[in-house]
């Protein structure tokens, strides 16, 4: 079982995530190792979404009974970079789910501060992100999600069998499913893995 030293990783709240990816923003910088202007042009486009997000999104009923019910503690640890399309679709998502469970303490690392860590999370080889690592209170790792919720990573899949790359209408394509979803898959597929862990 892998265990993560939290106090080892550069943890954010998702308050203090959103604060940094703006104020980087207000200085034309993005979050991550890479500086450019079209991360940049991605890292506002995902202030916008996110503000909305905030505002619009809301907690299924059983999910929210599920979250309220769960016994023992955990800690999501999210792997995130401002400019990532589908960690500025997740993250509120996330957020909500928190806040609505006493027994769940949500962090934020941004993925290329955490090499080694985003290493031990690959997805089919990549660092794809956000990665939620779920963990118990002694901080051993019960289980990880990510990159995105089941429906949105098989819109992909069958885009590149189709047309061979991701361009922008693929971004597009996943967009608009995130859209017409509400969030709703991932609280779904979330809540239903943690009540599996709380059975354990």
């Amino acid at each position: 079982m892998i265990t993560i030293d939290l106090t080892q990783i550069s943890t954010h709240t998702y308050a203090e995530y959103r604060e940094t990816v703006t104020a980087l923003a207000a200085q034309g910088k993005v979050t991550g190792d890479v500086q450019d202007e079209e991360l940049l042009h991605y890292t506002r486009l995902n202030e916008t979404r996110m503000d909305r997000l905030q505002k619009t999104l809301a907690l299924d009923t059983a999910v929210a009974q599920t979250l309220q019910d769960l016994k023992n503690r955990y800690t999501w640890l999210v792997l995130s970079e401002g400019w990532c399309g589908d960690a500025a679709q997740l993250m509120p998502i996330f957020n909500l789910m928190a806040m609505a469970s006493a027994a769940i303490d949500l962090k934020v690392a941004l993925r290329d501060q955490h090499p080694a860590l985003m290493d031990q999370f690959l997805t089919n080889g990549a660092r794809s992100i956000p990665k939620l690592i779920v963990l118990d209170a002694k901080q051993n790792v019960l289980a990880s999600w990510g990159p995105r919720p089941v429906g949105a990573a098989q819109l992909i899949i069958d885009y590149k069998a189709k047309h061979g790359v991701i361009d922008e209408q693929a971004k597009t394509d996943l967009q608009l499913w995130y859209l017409h979803d509400k969030g709703l898959s991932t609280q779904r597929e979330l809540a239903a893995l943690m009540q599996g862990l709380d059975l354990r």
